[in-house]
């Protein structure tokens, strides 16, 4: 049972690293600025064989974390290039009851770690899911995906199979991982649902969402990183399928698209478009339907695609 003044409950924040070197000096001056008492947290930066800059600012932000007084660990992962991989390399690593998650393109709010670890004074509590929003961007894709809100983790949280959040905000107490081992080294996506399907499944502990525990995730900006990133979803699907036994998502047919299509262009738009006018909606709202359609078929060729490798199979454990 953790200690229930959660200022004394010691956490560490972890975070996997492949070629950051743009995203790393606004994360690192995020960290910095945790409320959290400074002697109860330390920051685990995992570079996972980068060749960019990476491992220079990760060896400074542990210079200048000490002149603050703050603790910056800065690991490599170079044997298995996986996100997972590189989280149980800090989860090893790491001297926190409560381990915290983020990513490269996160931007933690001050408060994050000391809201994110409050839930965990409750011994039933183990997985606390943080709230996600969009950092501003200037490109439509980026505004869809604020408009949209959709790195949500409501979404996660009301999944039909079971609630899940994701890595890029997520705290699991260092019991669970003992009880039933880490992320599966040789997964490249869906090990947030898997951990925390396992986790909820094979042990007593609970899962909670803490909406004031939060971040600002960078969205993609461009259309191949977008297709890029559905197609991954749509692979973490036909993995978590293989795995778990979630349904499939069904195709979307060219009769479908169509319609979609022409709903759009004889309906939606000609609304939408009178509504802009008006200043009633952005000038996002009139190419949605595009980009959903964009989506669904980039996250159905991912998953029609994918093929579970044997060795994503694997659980490492704790030594």
């Amino acid at each position: 049972m953790l200690n229930s003044n959660d200022s004394q409950i010691k956490a560490s924040v972890i975070v996997p690293i492949y070629n950051g070197e743009n995203d790393l000096p606004d994360l690192i001056r995020c960290l910095q600025l945790q409320t959290y008492p400074r002697n109860q947290i330390e920051y685990i930066l995992v570079d996972n064989n980068s060749n960019d800059r990476t491992a220079k600012i990760l060896k400074a932000s542990v210079i200048e974390g000490a002149k603050k007084g703050l603790l910056f660990k800065a690991l490599q992962k170079s044997q298995i290039q996986s996100s997972y991989a590189a989280r149980n390399q800090g989860i090893k690593a790491a001297r926190g009851e409560i381990l915290a998650f983020t990513d490269a393109d996160c931007r933690p709010f001050p408060d994050w770690i000391e809201k994110l670890i409050q839930p965990f004074t409750n011994p039933d509590i183990g997985i606390v899911v943080g709230g996600l929003i969009a950092l501003p961007g200037n490109s439509l894709l980026e505004k869809y995906a604020e408009r949209t809100k959709m790195m949500s983790p409501h979404f996660l949280l009301e999944h039909p199979f079971g609630a899940f959040g994701q890595t890029a905000n997520l705290a699991i107490c260092k019991k669970a991982f003992k009880q039933i081992g880490l992320f599966r080294p040789y997964l490249t996506t869906g090990g947030d649902a898997d951990i925390c399907w396992r986790i909820q499944r094979e042990t007593g502990f609970k899962l909670t969402f803490s909406g004031e525990a939060i971040i600002r995730h960078r969205h993609r900006s461009t259309l191949p990183e977008l297709i890029s990133q559905w197609q991954r979803y749509g692979r973490s699907h036909l993995y978590l399928h293989e795995l778990h036994g979630v349904d499939l998502m069904e195709d979307l047919t060219f009769k479908t698209s169509l319609y979609c299509l022409s709903r759009w262009l004889f309906k939606d738009l000609p609304r939408d478009s009178f509504q802009l006018i008006q200043g009633k909606v952005p000038v996002i709202d009139l190419i949605k339907t595009p980009i959903e359609l964009i989506i669904s078929q980039a996250r159905n060729s991912g998953q029609r695609e994918a093929i579970l490798p044997e060795k994503a199979r694997q659980i490492e454990w704790l030594d």
